[in-house]
């Protein structure tokens, strides 16, 4: 990057962006394992000077509440420099600044050039390169759900709805209504534009089943191409919120009689070659792939669930007849179970995991997801029979708090060779530092039924 030249090279969306205005700023960042951007932000002047920049490999050891697991591994915790290297096809606007600023997504990697094992977009890599590796090239589409909120500043306050544009809560419960819709319509119009100026298309918004509830859904896609976008759209959705006076929360289950949210993914696999969906033959009908990697979601999605509900919080979303599986019972255009094989042609045949929420950092959950029905395809597996009715007539399968998931992710040693071993030693690590936290937190509920009574 010795010269200007690289200006003419950024994605067509940034440069459309920046014509006729000079650049400031470049921020620098990374994801760390709860998908918080980390990094730097530089000026414009000293990023075309720098091929790489440096962070202590101990961003990967933080947990959620800012304190840190013990993961540095043998040498100790001496927070080792990584090298951080820019991917600029990830270079995009940061529109909600006030001056002219580009965001970059930078790969972590050590002194001696290997991937960070732990990084989440290099566990990603990995597992898309384990389909590769075998001639396999796998497709996913994510949707996001989310709630905008009142603003709440205070933890001991209960989260409410925000306030409609008719100056009434978001109280009522009108899935996919386009004047619910409306009562949002000014921060859906940020997002819609700072989405346009970072050149991400957004394939829909909906509302969703609950109060200030929305969905957005992504178009098809390379998975760390969908996962950066994720994680882009994220902080983007945030920004426009806070500029109307609101929060946009990504949390599982942020208001208790609400339904809550969930990150589902769509998966096809395509031959490398020719570009066909396996799940389906030259006839149109399902092959033994499809049925493989359903199977490998049934086997293996229970030991990757601290990954894809990576929070206490996560598992209150898991709850009978409110809009969330509570097995992995799979069936055709059937929402309730929690894999579904939605209505397609042959050629765009897919399966919908509707487990995994929407709190998970996106290059992990789609990394697991990935992994699980790779693992099936790879055994050769198959599933369960085809669920027929109302899966939540079912017995749940699944875990049902953080410290039941850990331990059979701690558990999963296939899984584990797919994420990488080094990664899943430094994920438990850090997630089981989180929950000795929260273990020590005296709940509401704990005061108000145990104070006099126990």
């Amino acid at each position: 990057m010795a010269d200007k030249s690289w200006l003419e090279n950024l994605p067509e969306a940034a440069q459309a962006y920046l014509e006729g205005r000079r650049l400031d700023e470049v921020e620098c960042i990374v994801s760390d394992l709860p998908g918080i951007a980390r990094g730097k932000a530089v000026p414009a002047s000293k990023f075309v000077r720098q091929d790489y920049f440096h962070l202590p490999d101990s961003i990967f050891f933080q947990t959620i509440t800012g304190d840190w697991g013990e993961a540095a591994g043998a040498d100790g915790f001496i927070e080792r420099d990584m090298i951080l290297r820019p991917d600029m096809d990830t270079a995009t606007a940061a529109p909600w600044t006030g001056d002219w600023t580009l965001q970059v997504i930078h790969d972590a990697f050590d002194r001696d050039g290997n991937p960070v094992p732990f990084s989440p977009r290099n566990v990603l890599k990995r597992v898309v390169q384990l389909y590769r590796d075998k001639g396999w090239e796998p497709v996913v589409a994510p949707e996001m759900e989310f709630y905008l909120v009142a603003r709440n500043i205070d933890p001991a306050k209960e989260i409410e709805p925000m306030m409609g544009r008719s100056g009434r809560p978001a109280a009522a419960r009108q899935a996919y209504s386009m004047t619910a819709v409306d009562e949002f319509g000014p921060v859906i119009d940020d997002i819609y534009d700072f989405a346009e100026a970072q050149g991400f298309e957004i394939d829909g918004i909906t509302q969703e089943g609950g109060a200030g509830q929305l969905e957005i859904n992504l178009r098809h896609g390379d998975p760390i191409k969908l996962a950066d976008e994720v994680f882009y759209f994220k902080r983007l959705i945030r920004e426009a919120a806070l500029r109307h006076d609101c929060f946009a929360t990504f949390m599982a289950k942020p208001i208790a009689q609400e339904p809550g949210s969930a990150m589902h993914i769509h998966h096809s696999v395509l031959d490398a070659k020719t570009g066909d969906n396996i799940f389906s033959d030259a006839d149109g009908a399902e092959t033994p792939e499809f049925y493989h990697f359903i199977a490998g979601l049934q086997n293996h999605m229970p030991d990757a669930l601290a990954v894809m509900a990576p929070y206490v919080n996560s598992y209150r979303r898991y709850v009978k007849d409110h809009a969330a599986p509570i097995n992995l019972e799979w069936g055709r255009d059937n929402r309730t179970t929690g894999i579904r094989v939605p209505l397609s042609s042959p050629a765009a045949r897919r399966v919908e995991n509707r487990i995994a929420g929407m709190d998970c950092n996106p290059y992990l959950g789609i990394a697991a997801s990935l992994a699980c029905g790779y693992l099936g395809m790879v055994e050769a597996t198959q599933p369960k029979p085809e669920f027929k009715g109302d899966a939540y007539e079912g017995e749940g399968d699944i875990p049902r708090d953080m410290g039941q998931a850990l331990e059979g992710f701690d558990a999963a040693d296939k899984l584990q060779e797919v994420l990488g071993q080094d990664f899943g030693r430094v994920y438990s690590i850090v997630k089981r530092a989180e929950y000795d936290e929260f273990l020590q937190v005296i709940s509401p509920w704990e005061r108000e039924h145990l104070l006099l009574n126990a």
